[in-house]
């Protein structure tokens, strides 16, 4: 009768030690189940109580065994799908200009699900290249079959190294120019460094050489940047002008999905980005992401986009669009499109 009672007693204490098992791991149910084994081996039975308790260890050490074999293969599934797709290099880049629109073209490519994009610009063609393919080749996102791996950095369009390092890399690259009205670029640009360094001097101070006569400072980044045609001549030596896509900045702003739609097309995606993605905001004075399913508010570009220009007088800005005017004509025939900028 001892052991009859035993037994209930110890099916009970089975039970509740089964509900608790997913929280014991091994080494610690051995420890538990080796105590309980000394502590009745001097009553009554203890030959029959060792049998059952030996049975009921059995029993926990298989349940144990399954609760880690289950938690391997979630850990496992975890890491599956952390690493779906592959790292590839960049089928198309975005290498210019600076202050053309390149931020705002890439964050509308950004909607496409088959677009994979790099968020800080690598810089690899221009300052890293001798980190090597494979540190470059790292840096970009994991893509499925079907889906583009793209970057932008836009001083590759204005380094003279770049199209011979991108054409190394593969030459059927596809390449995406943003620009913009030389003239109004400058002093975008020259607006952007004034609001890191107060004290630069006037625009005009840096635009000349010399004022009284009116030659233009080439050797100034803001200038040098917007003389196009001189830049698309060296990507030219490596690439075919069917390779490169000229998306203008102004049209980015005034019909951003008829611009979306050209560069969609060149990256042989389907027209995913249409009007209804965006609005204009007024502030701003350029286009914003309409508010994403399950967002609280629109997607626009950070505080530094769409800052006021200081105030340049028209007879330096008038100088300085002679200045740009037979280069601007010249790569209006380069790229066969008229921008309008004259």
């Amino acid at each position: 009768m001892g052991c009859s009672i035993w037994r209930t007693r110890l099916n009970f204490g089975q039970l509740k030690a089964q509900s608790k098992v997913s929280h014991q791991l091994g080494a610690q149910t051995h420890w538990n189940r080796t105590k309980t084994i000394s502590a009745v081996q001097e009553l009554p039975g203890s030959n029959e109580l060792h049998s059952i308790l030996q049975q009921i260890g059995h029993v926990q050490q298989q349940i144990s065994n399954g609760e880690r074999a289950k938690a391997e293969h979630v850990d496992n599934s975890i890491s599956v799908f952390n690493n779906f797709g592959t790292k590839k290099f960049p089928q198309a880049i975005i290498i210019g200009v600076k202050k053309g629109g390149t931020r705002a073209l890439l964050e509308f490519l950004r909607i496409h699900p088959d677009v994979r994009a790099v968020g800080a610009e690598p810089h690899f063609f221009d300052r890293f290249y001798d980190k090597g393919l494979e540190w470059y080749k790292n840096l970009m996102p994991r893509t499925l079959d079907g889906q583009i791996t793209m970057e932008k950095t836009p001083s590759y369009f204005v380094t003279k190294e770049a199209p011979r390092r991108v054409f190394a890399m593969s030459r059927h690259t596809k390449l995406i120019v943003v620009v913009r009205d030389p003239v109004t670029r400058a002093v975008s640009d020259y607006t952007q460094t004034l609001s890191k360094n107060p004290g630069l001097p006037t625009f005009q101070n840096l635009v000349f050489k010399n004022s009284s006569r009116g030659l233009i400072d080439t050797s100034w980044s803001a200038v040098r940047i917007g003389i196009y045609a001189k830049h698309l001549e060296s990507w030219l030596q490596y690439f075919p002008l069917s390779r490169l896509l000229f998306v203008s900045g102004e049209r980015l702003v005034t019909d951003p999905a008829g611009e979306m739609g050209r560069v969609q097309d060149f990256l042989g995606l389907k027209r995913v980005i249409t009007d209804k993605h965006f609005y204009f905001n007024q502030t701003k004075g350029f286009p914003c992401l309409k508010k994403p399913e399950g967002s609280s508010r629109p997607r626009c570009l950070g505080k530094s986009k769409g800052r006021p220009h200081p105030r340049i007088p028209p007879e330096v800005l008038l100088r300085l669009r002679d200045f740009y005017r037979p280069f601007n004509l010249k790569f209006y025939q380069m790229t066969g499109q008229d921008f309008g900028w004259d």
